[in-house]
């Protein structure tokens, strides 16, 4: 198997024996294409607009939400249990509390769930419910890569949109972590700890690759939606110059036509 043989041997070509190196390696080439999408590259160059980070809570929510069921669901099963922190790392409440800042109180009536983040939470809730030892895959690369990149990614945020507030941000700030670098190194440990057979662990390690592939499919759908929905607009406000749409009504419609791509793509995307 092609994960397994590329999982054994770390940068130096030495062998590497805990699930965390070997996971680093299996996912290496998909975590340089995860961060080179369109909406991650703009997302580093500081280009990330209020639509988009609107459309980027809603799907993270999803996958969260469905993430941290299955955690909860599966506390105690011997290979979730190390790594089953909630009270550090659960998102679902901080997301919330954005989406509520941006969208209202009535905000769960308006979350986006594009067909790619409809499939993520899908294969969350399948493998919670037949194999939950590959949630340790998910978990792994979703919350470890939060606690490395949230404070610069919070930071880009902010300045982007604007914002003179924390206030839609939460879920950038990890409140009950008190050191991310010692944190991380705790969760390693936790999950070098978990004792799995050979076959087990190879299907983890094909999960985690299959995890940064879910997520190059949620950002890719997303750049997808939100171009369309922007040429969309413009071509709009072309054909009504004496009128135009005041930006609240702009972005009303774009979130609008995002939510109509996204119901046609769930049958495109169908498994």
């Amino acid at each position: 198997m092609d994960t397994m043989k590329s999982a054994r041997k770390n940068e130096t070509g030495e062998v590497g024996s805990d699930l965390s190196e070997q996971i680093k390696a299996a996912t290496k080439d998909n975590h340089v294409r995860a961060e080179n999408t369109q909406l991650m590259l703009s997302y580093q160059k500081g280009e990330i607009t209020l639509v988009q980070y609107k459309v980027l809570l809603c799907s993270l929510y999803e996958i969260y939400r469905a993430l941290e069921d299955e955690m909860d669901r599966n506390a105690s099963h011997p290979a979730v249990a190390p790594i089953y922190f909630p009270q550090e790392l659960s998102r679902v409440e901080s997301l919330e509390r954005d989406l509520e800042h941006f969208f209202g109180s009535e905000w769960r009536k308006r979350v986006i769930v594009p067909a790619a983040t409809q499939r993520y939470g899908q294969r969350l809730r399948q493998i919670g419910r037949e194999n939950p030892e590959l949630l340790v895959a998910h978990a792994y690369t979703r919350y470890l890569g939060d606690l490395s990149g949230g404070q610069v990614l919070g930071k880009i945020t902010q300045k982007s949109l604007g914002l003179s507030s924390k206030e839609g941000l939460s879920f950038f700030h990890f409140p009950g972590v008190s050191s991310p670098n010692r944190f991380k190194q705790l969760y390693r440990s936790r999950m070098n700890s978990i004792e799995l057979t050979e076959k087990e662990k190879a299907a983890v390690l094909e999960e985690a690759v299959q995890a940064f592939e879910l997520n190059i499919q949620v950002f890719d759908d997303l750049q997808k939606m939100l171009s369309v929905a922007t040429e969309s607009a413009d071509q709009h406000k072309d054909r009504s110059p004496a009128a135009v749409l005041p930006s609240s009504s702009i972005v009303q419609f774009t979130v609008g036509l995002c939510v109509a791509l996204a119901t046609i793509g769930v049958g495109m995307y169908a498994l």
